[in-house]
This record gives structure tokens, sequence and C-alpha cells, in this order.
């Protein structure tokens, strides 16, 4: 019962002391650094997400080549701008042709499956270099798209259109 505080003085010290403490968690928490993720290959791995697609992607120094589910880049993504989706990472972080990419996905169209692989290939970027993840992050490319096909309702032709209507 001695350290029991019986003034607002005693109250104002304890105050003054819980704020100096909480200023020195905020800046602790501030300085989080990011640490480089390799596995026992030397490749660092991330999963990226897209409307219904899911891709797991492996990034390794190498020349540049991009591996989809086995086949080539050119060959799994024919159209030029699903191409030019994926490379958009590598061209904001100052990486065109150092990393090889290895990725395998799985569900939703190819223009989800693109924008998941790009996720991928971010976020597994950041965990090769740390120090990569502010231009990356600036550009929007760590953020996964949280926009998917909303359901069709019961009564209705699609999510939102109405059956034409008849008056007779």
């Amino acid at each position: 019962m001695a350290d029991e505080k019986k003034t607002l003085e005693d109250l104002k010290e304890v105050a003054v002391e819980a704020a100096a403490n909480e200023t020195a968690d905020v800046a602790v928490e501030a300085a989080v650094e990011y640490v480089q993720k390799l596995d026992a290959q030397g490749r660092a791995y991330a999963t990226g997400k897209r409307k219904d697609a899911i891709a797991r992607v492996w990034i390794k120094p190498g020349s540049g080549k991009i591996t989809v589910n086995g086949r080539e880049e050119v060959v799994y993504f024919a159209r030029p701008t699903l191409r030019m989706i994926i490379a958009q990472a590598f061209e904001v972080a100052d990486r065109v042709d150092q990393y090889d990419v290895v990725a395998t996905v799985s569900g939703g169209g190819l223009s989800g499956q693109a924008g998941a692989v790009r996720h991928g290939v971010s976020k597994a970027l950041t965990n090769y270099e740390p120090e990569l993840r502010s231009p990356l992050k600036a550009a929007g490319f760590l953020t996964r798209d949280a926009r998917v096909v909303e359901r069709k309702k019961y009564g209705k032709a699609k999510a939102r259109r109405s059956f034409q209507f008849s008056k007779r």
C-alpha cells in the first residue's frame, strides 16, 4: 500500500511516465526492419492473389526467364498486355532480366492469373531484396486487389440484371 498514489501530482507523474514509455514503443515499431527470406535453394517465395487466381511464385537471380505452369511466359500468356502486367514489377524495381521466375497458377482466367503472378513476383522481390519494398508499395503492387465478381442473386438474371419486364 506504500506505493499507492494519493495526490493529483502523483497521478500526473504516472501519466508522464506512461506517455514516455508509449512513445518509445512507437519508435521501436516504426523502426521495423524487413529481412531477406530465402529457402534452401536460395530462392525467394511468395503467394500472389487476384480475383479467383492464386499464384505460387519463386524467384532467384538469373537471366530473366519466366516459367508459368511449366511453360514459357510467351506461350502461357499469349497476349502482350498480360506479359506487360507481369513485367511491371521488375520495371518499377529496376530489375529487368535479373531474376528467373517459376510460378504455378490456378483458378480464374488469364487476366486474373497475370495479376496474381505480378502480385506474387512483387512480394517475392521484397523477400529477396527488402529495400525494394518502398517503390513496389508506392506502385501498389504489394496490395492484394480485393475486387471479385459479385455473386448472382435469386430472382435475377445475373448479379444485378433483372429479367425483362412484360406488362402483359
